[in-house]
């Protein structure tokens, strides 16, 4: 059982950067224990950034150092770095085109019970309407060491949400099928087709071997590239499948659902389903017994799909 989440990976990989790249920086709001960065503050403090309980300026200093030529990682809640620094994440990262890539930790409803005020349940929408953003939702830890490495590459600002606690591997480190911008094709069948992204891809992965066993062959795209999408993807596997169903950890607006029915409605018109949080304050529990009781695991898919059907 995996014990690793998706956080203490991405400071994995900045840390083996900075080792030789003295232009890698982190910048936290009092966040470097909940976004396991605390590591690289220790080890490279001179290229570390700590300005406390101010996620606004966290992101403009961000964007400044970014301007001076520092590639900046700025890691806060994501319930707090999608709303409270949202005009700061439009200005001064996208439409200053900036090189800094806000990292969006413990995102959705990882804070379980702290409630609505914790959740992080609109910044698919939030972030992915702002031109110059990129949004990626890595599903597990192998994953999201190849993205963020891919990430380095680049000087173009870009949004990362990843939960809180460890998720069960989809890949391997010796098998991580990764193409930048393109969905991840973790099965293949000609009925139906499950498009999900960060957390919910397991359960979809799931899901989809449990409909092929049932005879109906599912095609499951991790869609990690949220934005941009991998529109070429959906439509060469939604344009002849009976059922499209989408799912996601966010509100049913404006996030993955609503990003492929439009892609699915102007290409290759077939039904969409959007499998996703409800639009009301969720139920207090953990992450699992948040998903369990709004269908979101792998038994709730499928439910849905052989309804569908």
């Amino acid at each position: 059982m995996n014990k690793i989440p998706n956080r203490q990976a991405i400071c994995d990989v900045l840390m083996e950067q900075a080792a030789n790249d003295r232009n890698v920086v982190v910048l936290c709001s009092d966040s470097r224990g909940s976004a396991s960065m605390t590591a690289f503050a220790s080890t490279y403090p001179e290229q570390f950034v700590e300005v406390g309980i101010a996620e606004q300026n966290l992101v403009s200093i961000s964007a400044g150092l970014a301007k001076c030529g520092k590639k900046a990682y700025a890691a806060s809640p994501a319930c707090f770095l999608s709303t409270r620094s949202y005009e700061q994440c439009k200005v001064d990262v996208a439409y200053s085109n900036t090189n800094v890539k806000l990292i969006g930790i413990s995102g959705g409803i990882s804070y379980g019970a702290l409630g609505m005020s914790h959740h992080s349940a609109q910044d698919i929408a939030a972030m992915s309407a702002i031109p110059n953003m990129r949004v990626y939702l890595p599903s597990d830890r192998h994953q999201t060491r190849e993205l963020v490495k891919a990430l380095l590459q680049d000087e173009k600002p870009a949004y990362i949400r990843v939960g809180r606690n460890p998720v069960e591997d989809i890949y391997s480190e010796d098998s991580v099928p990764f193409v930048m911008d393109q969905a991840t094709v973790l099965q293949e069948g000609s009925e139906v087709l499950l498009v999900a992204c960060g957390e919910m891809v397991r359960p979809a992965k799931a899901a989809g071997e449990k409909l092929a066993q049932l005879g109906h062959p599912t095609t499951v795209l991790d869609m990690y590239c949220v934005k941009p999408l991998d529109k070429a993807s959906i439509v060469k596997y939604a344009q002849g499948a009976k059922l499209v169903v989408t799912i996601e950890e966010h509100s049913p607006f404006g996030g993955l659902g609503s990003m492929v029915a439009q892609v699915v409605g102007a290409e290759c018109p077939t039904r969409v389903i959007n499998l996703a949080l409800p639009d009301a304050p969720v139920i207090t529990g953990t992450s699992q017994e948040v998903f369990d009781y709004y269908g979101l695991n792998a038994e709730g898919i499928v439910n849905t799909v052989m309804k569908g059907l």
